[in-house]
């Protein structure tokens, strides 16, 4: 359904060194399946989904939904239809001066579905019909962001894009709202790509984990494969970051310093700086992209 292959977007500004927030970066997603995109803060998963939709321009490689290219959003609609995306914050994305119903009626007038009224999607998503003739401040931000999710839905779309959609709301409200969403695309047969940072939900939702650092995909698997036997070495800091319930699960201390800056990638495996295995081949050459990126994992 989608097929992301080697894609590179750039952010150039005046003055400042170019940032190359997705530096070859290839993925797919197939019909009714759920793919969680994870990584720390500034990896380049949200630049990844926006370019997906149209909203961050290409510099290089390509995406492709159902076969035909995606190209950038402009003044005019584009031909290709079919994604949608559920943002991180429920209280950016939603209109604050219309009813939340005629705002999911704008997705169902682009569907042409006359058959569905906002009134029924809002009940799909869990919550009570009469709330279409309310404002978004009369929310909170759980029942935002299925509100957000009854106007994605309302365009009938095949893909479905969640970027961050749960880190905005209650932890009694992340798990809910992460499996509504899977339950509404996979009984749809639409694919969902899941971007979220933790882990733990991730678990819960997705069919194939996609691991992302510094811009570029390093782990991919099913998800029960990688949660219980993973082979990069930056999935192994990240599954031992999760918090226990015995108060254990911290950053590893042979996993030291941040993200280093994308305008200045370090050269060779970009995770060397703070990788515990590192080698001196991981310093001069970048392993190619594979079910795992790593020289450790490299045919002899």
């Amino acid at each position: 359904m989608l097929t992301i292959d080697d894609l590179v977007v750039e952010h150039r500004s005046p003055g400042r060194p170019v940032v190359r927030a997705v530096a070859g970066a290839s993925l797919e997603v197939r019909p009714g399946e759920v793919v969680g995109l994870v990584g720390e803060s500034g990896c380049g998963k949200s630049t990844l989904a926006r370019a997906v939709c149209g909203l961050n321009p290409v510099t290089a490689g390509s995406i492709a939904f159902e076969g035909e290219p995606v190209t950038p959003l402009g003044l005019r609609r584009r031909k290709l239809t079919g994604i949608q995306m559920v943002f991180q914050d429920p209280y950016a994305s939603l209109n604050p001066r219309r009813r939340v119903g005629d705002q999911i009626a704008d997705g169902l007038r682009t569907s042409g579905d006359t058959s569905t009224t906002p009134a029924d999607l809002l009940e799909r998503v869990g919550l009570p019909r009469d709330f279409a003739g309310r404002h978004p401040h009369e929310f909170s931000g759980g029942q935002r962001q299925r509100i957000a999710i009854a106007r994605a839905l309302a365009a009938r779309p095949r893909l479905l894009i969640g970027d961050e959609p749960i880190s905005a709301l209650d932890a009694s409200a992340q798990a809910q709202v992460a499996r509504l969403m899977r339950d509404l695309a996979v009984s749809s047969g639409a694919g969902l790509l899941f971007i979220s940072h933790d882990l733990s939900v991730v678990r819960l939702i997705a069919d194939r984990i996609a691991v992302m650092y510094l811009g570029k995909i390093v782990e991919v698997g099913d998800t029960a494969e990688v949660w219980a036997r993973p082979r990069h070495p930056y999935t192994e800091a990240l599954l031992g970051a999760i918090p226990k319930p015995d108060g254990l699960g911290v950053l590893p201390a042979e996993l030291p310093g941040d993200v280093p800056d994308p305008a200045f990638p370090p050269s060779g495996c970009r995770f060397n700086p703070r990788c515990p295995s590192v080698m001196d081949v991981c310093r001069e050459k970048e392993p190619a992209f594979g079910p795992v990126a790593c020289w450790l994992h490299e045919p002899k």
